[in-house]
């Protein structure tokens, strides 16, 4: 998907860099697959705002997503492309031979007319899934399942792909884009490919209103607050908080590790991301 500039009508306009939408080739989405989605501004059951700076944002539909592609060996054709506001991906409509729909994730380079399927015995095609004992050393994969039957986790935004580097016993060893060398079971399941929308790291949203439509709230440093809210408030003009970076409930942040030791995933982590 391409990117396109604007002219500069308004101020905003100026620096706004947006997609091209050239690969939707449907606008509204499919009844049997999307439903209403309820918005809790960032709130917990009690009603208190558990994390911060979420609220508002234009109305959404969710949409269904099927993570595990388990209609095996039955073929389906790729019917549209849609938009997704729930991701960064695109989706896609998939029409089953046996007459059922589903959405995936889009993957790189699918086109309207495509056949897809899944399975062990599918081939090695973008869009197909497979196990990963059946994917051959040094293909690009995608959605990928961390625990068998349970559907993708793993590499599910756009434009992310992760590489089949090694095979040794039950374990599959995949290179994740953020450098991380990381084993998965062999019976997992993979797609083909990469996902597509790469270009949308590129998008400038160009002005603040657009960021309150995505329901993002302003974000207000620690160091203009007072005291009574954050750590790095108060003082006399302007300060730089005086001390090392801190939560505004006192945790260090900014390379301090939250993670807790001893995770049942550690063991299957080959090589950090950093």
């Amino acid at each position: 998907m391409g990117m396109k500039t604007y002219n500069p009508r308004t101020p905003s306009q100026r620096y706004r860099q947006g997609l091209d939408f050239s690969e939707i080739t449907k606008t509204s989405p499919e009844k049997s697959l999307s439903r209403g989605a309820t918005k809790n501004a960032g709130r917990g059951a009690g009603g208190r705002i558990s994390v911060r700076r979420r609220g508002g944002g234009h109305k959404r539909k969710f949409r269904e997503i099927d993570y595990k592609r388990d209609k095996y060996g039955v073929p389906g054709k790729i019917a549209a492309v849609e938009y997704d506001p729930n991701r960064s991906a695109n989706i896609a409509l998939v029409n089953y031979v046996d007459g059922e729909k589903r959405y995936i994730i889009c993957p790189k380079g699918i086109k309207v007319g495509d056949q897809i399927v899944s399975g062990k015995d599918a081939p090695i095609e973008v869009g197909n899934s497979l196990p990963l004992e059946n994917i051959p050393v040094g293909r690009l994969v995608h959605a990928i399942e961390l625990q068998i039957g349970k559907g993708a986790q793993l590499v599910r935004a756009a434009g992310g792909s992760a590489l089949i580097a090694a095979k040794e016993g039950n374990y599959v060893t995949l290179k994740l884009s953020s450098g991380e060398m990381r084993m998965v079971h062999k019976r997992c399941i993979a797609t083909i490919g990469e996902v597509g929308n790469e270009d949308h790291m590129n998008v400038k949203i160009g002005k603040a209103g657009r960021s309150r439509w995505m329901g993002k709230r302003p974000k207000v440093r620690g160091v203009v607050m007072n005291p009574v809210d954050h750590p790095h408030g108060g003082g006399e003009g302007k300060t730089s908080g005086g001390r090392h970076p801190v939560s505004p409930w006192g945790k260090p942040t900014r390379g301090y590790k939250t993670r807790k030791k001893h995770k049942n995933s550690d063991k299957f982590i080959v090589k950090r991301r950093k």
